[in-house]
């Protein structure tokens, strides 16, 4: 989608990783006008794991499914813009605003 404002209303998604073997986890889902993203704080998580062996995911936002790349978010400046995204939905700002100690990943199409 050009935006996707859209997850706004959704709190979790289902995020598919390692395609050869696919692993989904439900996670919470973040957008900041046309950028997607998906955090997961300082935690080397499984799908954190799978995400930099091969970048390409699968998302499902309610019935929908969507074919996407993932790419780690390396600009203190860009993190900043996702924690106030973030707070806005969740109602409070991820525990770990540093980017060089948190996994936060922009998801874009392939």
């Amino acid at each position: 989608p050009e935006s996707w404002s859209f997850t706004d209303g959704v709190k979790t998604v289902q995020l598919e990783t390692n395609p050869a073997e696919p692993y989904s986890v439900n996670i919470w889902v973040t957008a900041g006008g046309e950028l997607l993203y998906v955090h997961a704080g300082a935690s080397r998580s499984t799908w954190v794991e799978h995400i930099e062996a091969d970048p390409n995911v699968r998302l499902q936002v309610n019935e929908s499914i969507y074919e996407l790349t993932a790419s780690r978010v390396t600009d203190q400046a860009e993190f900043d813009r996702f924690s106030a995204a973030y707070e806005k939905k969740y109602g409070r700002r991820p525990r770990n605003e540093s980017v060089a100690e948190a996994y936060l990943f922009r998801l874009a199409a392939r």
